[in-house]
C-alpha cells in the first residue's frame, strides 16, 4: 500500500471511531523570562529581537547558573487554570525532563510532571451550529520553552538536506503552560471541526485573561493533536500518533482531518499503527513521520533540585478567582446581543476566529457592522492571500481609525481599501497615507461641476433624458467624472450635482 494513501473520510468513520486528544503549549508574555531575568520575545515588545540577544547564563545552561521562578508566570498559569475549571494544587513543583537536542543548553527541561499546578477541568466548545461539547481537560502544568533550530543550506528550510542548522537561545527559558487533555469521546464526524473549535476558545480565554499575545503565526499558541481510531465495538484504545505544533486552526482541523484517512487507510490494509510525532506540512496538507514517541519513563522524570514546591495560598488563589473575565460562551452571548447581529452574521465571526478583532475595533470607536465588514472581507481576503491570521496584519485600533475617516467623507470605501494595504505595507497611520498618497475625497464643488460639465459635453443628450425621467442616465456622467477625480470624487455627491444641473 502507498504510504501516502488515504481512506474516504466518511468511509473512515463507518469502519472506525476517531479518539482525540490536545496538548496545547501557551507562551506567557511577561516581560522575563520562567527562570532567568532575560527578556521575554514573547512579550509584544520584544518581538523581532535579534537572535542570541535576549538570554542569560540559566538559558544556556552554563555551568553555575541557578533558575528562579518568575512570579507573574506563576500567577498566569494559575489564572489560565482557574479560567480552565481546573483545582489549583496546594503544593506544586517542578521536575527535570531529560532528552538531548541541540537547542536546550541544560539538555534536559525545567517542567512539572506528577506534581501539576492545576488539573481536572473542562472547556465548554461551541461548534458552527451552536452544538456544546465539553472537553475534559487532564491537567495545565509550568514549563519552559526551548531555543530555536534554522536550518541552513537546503532546499525546504528543513533538517532534511540542511548543510548546517544555527541556534537561536531567544526562545529557550520562555514562560509556558501546557494544556493537556483527558481523551475526547464522541466527536465523530465533527473531530476536524472540535480541534479546530478547542483551539479557538484556548485562544479566546487566554486573550481574555490577557496573559499571551497568543500569535499563532509566531509561535504563541502551538497545538500538538493526537489521533487515534479503534474498530467501530473495541474497548482497547488504537495507537495514537502526535502532529506537532500546527500553527493555524484551519491546519489543525486539516491535520486531524488528514490524520483519520491516514490511519484508516493502513488498518484497513491490516497494517499497524505507529506511535510516533508527526510534523504537518501546509503546502501539501499532509502529515510525516518525526520520531517515536516517547514514554513518560524515557524522559527520567525527577524532582528539580534548585527549585522549591510552588505554594500559593488559598487567598492569593480566591483573589486571581475573582478576577478572572468572563467566561467566552457568556461573552459570545452578550455580544451579539450588543451588536444586534442576526445568527448567521455573528456565527461567522466566530467562526473566522475574528471575535476579538472586532471586539476591540468596536472599543476602539467602530461601529460593529463597520468592524464586522472589514475583518471578515478586505483584512480576511489580504490575511488568506499571503497565508496568514488576519490579527496579524494590523491593529484594531488601526481599523476603526480608518473607518473614522470614512464616516467623516474624507475617504470612499473604495479609497479606504487602498489606505488599509497602505497600513499593512507599514505606511503609516490612515491620515499619513491618505496625505502620502493624495488619497482624499475631493469636496470641492467647484472641482466636481467642471468635471460634470466637462462630461456632459462629451454626452450632451444626458441632460434631456434626465429631464424626460430617465434618471438613470445619469450613471454614464457620474461614472466618468469618478473616472476624471481618479475614484476621489463621492458618487452621491456627483449625482445630487448632475440632478440640479438637469434642474436648471
Amino acid at each position: 500500500m502507498a504510504a501516502n494513501a488515504l481512506m474516504d473520510f466518511d468511509k473512515a468513520l463507518e469502519l472506525y471511531e476517531p479518539v482525540l486528544g490536545f496538548e496545547v503549549h501557551v507562551e506567557l508574555n511577561t516581560e522575563t523570562k520562567m527562570f532567568s531575568g532575560a527578556g521575554n520575545p514573547a512579550h509584544e515588545k520584544n518581538h523581532g529581537a535579534a537572535p542570541n540577544t535576549l538570554v542569560a547564563p540559566v538559558d544556556m545552561g552554563l555551568p553555575g547558573s541557578l533558575p528562579v521562578v518568575n512570579e507573574t508566570a506563576v500567577r498566569y498559569s494559575i489564572s489560565l487554570g482557574l479560567a480552565l475549571g481546573c483545582s489549583i494544587a496546594p503544593s506544586s513543583r517542578f521536575a527535570r525532563k531529560n532528552y538531548f537536542y541541540p537547542d536546550l543548553g541544560k539538555n534536559y527541561q525545567i517542567s512539572q510532571y506528577d506534581e501539576p499546578i492545576a488539573f481536572e477541568g473542562h472547556v465548554e466548545i461551541e461548534l458552527e451550529d451552536g452544538t456544546v461539547f465539553d472537553v475534559p481537560i487532564e491537567r495545565a502544568h509550568m514549563e519552559e520553552d526551548a531555543g530555536k533550530l534554522t536550518h541552513m543550506g537546503g532546499a525546504t528550510g528543513r533538517i532534511q538536506g540542511a548543510e548546517y542548522s544555527l541556534v537561536d537561545y531567544n526562545r529557550a527559558g520562555v514562560p509556558l503552560v501546557e494544556i493537556v487533555t483527558k481523551p475526547i469521546f464522541g466527536a465523530e464526524e465533527r473531530a476536524p471541526e472540535l480541534a479546530a473549535a478547542y483551539v479557538r476558545a484556548i485562544r479566546d480565554i487566554v486573550i481574555g485573561l490577557g496573559i499571551s499575545e497568543a500569535r499563532m503565526e509566531r509561535g504563541n499558541l502551538r497545538c500538538d493533536a493526537n489521533v487515534s481510531l479503534r474498530p467501530r465495538g473495541q474497548e482497547k484504545l488504537g495507537t495514537r500518533t502526535e502532529t506537532k505544533n500546527v500553527n493555524s486552526m484551519r491546519s489543525v482541523e486539516r491535520a486531524v482531518r488528514y490524520e483519520i484517512q491516514r490511519q484508516a487507510a493502513i488498518l484497513a490494509a491490516g497494517g499497524t499503527i505507529t506511535q510516533e510525532t508527526r510534523h504537518w506540512h501546509e503546502d501539501t496538507g499532509r502529515t510525516s513521520p518525526g520520531r517515536p514517541k516517547s514514554d513518560a519513563d524515557d524522559y527520567r522524570y525527577f524532582p528539580e533540585p534548585d527549585l522549591l514546591p510552588v505554594a500559593p495560598s488559598v487567598e492569593l488563589i480566591e483573589q486571581l478567582r475573582s478576577a478572572l473575565p468572563e467566561p467566552p460562551a457568556a461573552r459570545r452571548r452578550r455580544l451579539k446581543a450588543d451588536w444586534g447581529f442576526a445568527d448567521i452574521d455573528f456565527q461567522g465571526v466566530v467562526n473566522a476566529g475574528l471575535l476579538s478583532e472586532v471586539e476591540a475595533t468596536v472599543a476602539a470607536g467602530a461601529s460593529p457592522a463597520s468592524a464586522r465588514k472589514w475583518w471578515m472581507s478586505e483584512i480576511s481576503r489580504l490575511a488568506n492571500a499571503q497565508g496568514v491570521e488576519p490579527s496579524s496584519l494590523i491593529a484594531p485600533a488601526s481599523v476603526a481609525e480608518l473607518q473614522k475617516l470614512v464616516e467623516a467623507g474624507t475617504l470612499t470605501d473604495k479609497l479606504a481599501r487602498q489606505v488599509l494595504e497602505g497600513m499593512i505595507a507599514g505606511e503609516g497611520t490612515p491620515q499619513q497615507i491618505v496625505d502620502a498618497r493624495g488619497l482624499a475625497v475631493v469636496s470641492d464643488d467647484g472641482a466636481l461641476i467642471a468635471a460634470i460639465d466637462e462630461a456632459l459635453a462629451a454626452q450632451p443628450d444626458v441632460l434631456e433624458k434626465i429631464r424626460d425621467g430617465k434618471v438613470q442616465a445619469a450613471g454614464a456622467v457620474i461614472g466618468a467624472v469618478m473616472k476624471a477625480m481618479r475614484g476621489q470624487a463621492d458618487a452621491a455627491r456627483v449625482r445630487e450635482l448632475v440632478l440640479e444641473r438637469a434642474a436648471q
